[in-house]
């Protein structure tokens, strides 16, 4: 019994940190992001650099996920165990200050794969602690899958492939896109709310200020002037459905709503998407413009959404040359668009068709006739399964064959020395 319960609470262990330190190497920036929102909370975002939170970012996916391959083959039994442990014991604590004090929304352990509530986050804590204490205290318990003279090879193949995949990802996009704007999607649809459905319900309350004396108000019970705004609270009282989008908007310069009109044109529309040009990438300005040419040639619509102050877009147009028209748009939403800075999507009446790193943006080769015409406006055909198969290919497959391997030697060599 005590040698099922070690090896249940492993397995379970196991197939979380592979999990959830997969999702974070698929997409290296989400998790960058999440941390610089922990930051924020913490108010120490304006003391740790970028490159620093990436590090952290690609560090941590790597750490969960060999984690997990370790405690799945039962490698280095004792430090492995202690080190789950530690581990544990700091989120649940982490995810403990969350639930009480809800700084964020959500702690972002599976990505934007599996969203969690931050306190479903630190009740599935507590159910790995334990099973990390299980571990620990009886770590011999766990059966080995493969020989301690083989484990270097597992180990060091985990490594180099979730250190590839993080790489990968950041280079290009990410493998597996669970966002809201995944190709394919169609964005009005995604902002639509069914007919009849429970809106969630909100209350803001005001913090005024009045000869010394603060005191909290309502809507329903604002004060007149003789008060002095000091601060608002907003908290939800009630659940409701909330869609897939809905924090999407195109604004011109002058603050105009332009978001059905881009959204609904006929045709396709190239979307250059920038959450900050001051901080973006400007090597491939000499193909963006090469892809403003020819959609203008070909009557194709193309907009730079960005989150930048007019003085960043004119310091951009200046660097680039860029003749393309630009509008406002959310930070946020625009990080949550595409992992890449700037990206580009190919948009056909509202509905995502390709999505494009700075580092992948299409060449003359492919834009040498109509969209219509060409592989390019089409759907991409690597689908989920294609993916998929990729993964059991390059890293099941071998894990698999190696430990077959491994174990028929081991018969055979028991069979040597009985005989």
């Amino acid at each position: 019994m005590r040698k099922a319960a070690v090896n249940i609470a492993r397995l379970v262990l196991a197939l979380v940190f592979i999990l959830s330190g997969f999702v974070k190497a698929v997409d290296p920036l989400g998790t960058q992001y999440k941390i610089g929102d922990y930051l924020e909370a913490m108010h120490l975002g304006q003391m740790v650099p970028d490159w620093l939170t990436l590090s952290a970012s690609v560090l941590q996916s790597a750490v969960e996920f060999v984690l997990g391959i370790c405690l799945l083959f039962a490698i280095r039994r004792r430090l492995v165990t202690r080190l789950t442990l530690a581990l544990m014991v700091v989120m649940t604590l982490l995810t403990l200050w969350l639930a009480l004090a809800n700084p964020i929304s959500d702690c972002g352990c599976f990505g934007d794969a599996l969203v969690l509530t931050n306190w479903q986050t630190f009740w599935k804590n507590v159910v790995l602690t334990a099973a990390a204490v299980v571990v620990t205290l009886w770590p011999l318990d766990m059966m080995r899958i493969i020989s301690r003279t083989n484990q270097w090879i597992v180990f060091n193949y985990a490594v180099l492939f979730i250190l590839f995949i993080s790489g990968y990802c950041l280079y290009d996009l990410p493998m597996f896109d669970f966002r809201p704007y995944h190709v394919g999607a169609n964005i009005q649809q995604g902002m639509t709310i069914p007919e009849g459905a429970q809106l969630p319900q909100f209350e803001t309350t005001f913090i005024m200020e009045k000869d010394g004396h603060r005191q909290e108000f309502t809507a329903d019970n604002y004060p007149d002037s003789t008060w002095t705004f000091i601060d608002s609270k907003t908290v939800q009282t009630a659940e409701g459905y909330v869609p897939p989008i809905h924090d999407f908007s195109i604004l011109t310069a002058e603050g105009d709503d332009i978001t059905d009109e881009v959204l609904s044109r006929e045709g396709y529309t190239f979307v250059l998407v920038s959450p900050h040009l001051e901080q973006a990438d400007d090597s491939r300005f000499d193909r963006i413009n090469q892809l403003w040419e020819y959609s203008q040639d070909q009557g194709y619509d193309f907009c730079c959404l960005t989150a930048s102050t007019g003085r960043a877009i004119s310091r951009w147009q200046d660097t680039t040359g860029a003749e393309y028209p630009f509008y406002q748009a959310d930070e946020t939403t625009l990080k949550t668009i595409i992992r890449s800075n700037p990206g580009l999507l190919l948009l056909r009446q509202g509905t995502v068709i390709r999505k494009w790193s700075h580092n992948a943006l299409p060449d003359e080769a492919q834009l040498s006739g109509r969209l219509e015409d060409s592989e390019l406006g089409q759907m991409p055909q690597d689908s989920v399964p294609g993916k998929i198969a990729w993964l059991l290919a390059w890293f099941v497959m071998p894990l698999m064959a190696l430990t077959i391997a491994d174990r028929l030697w081991a018969w055979t060599k028991k069979l040597r020395v009985k005989n």
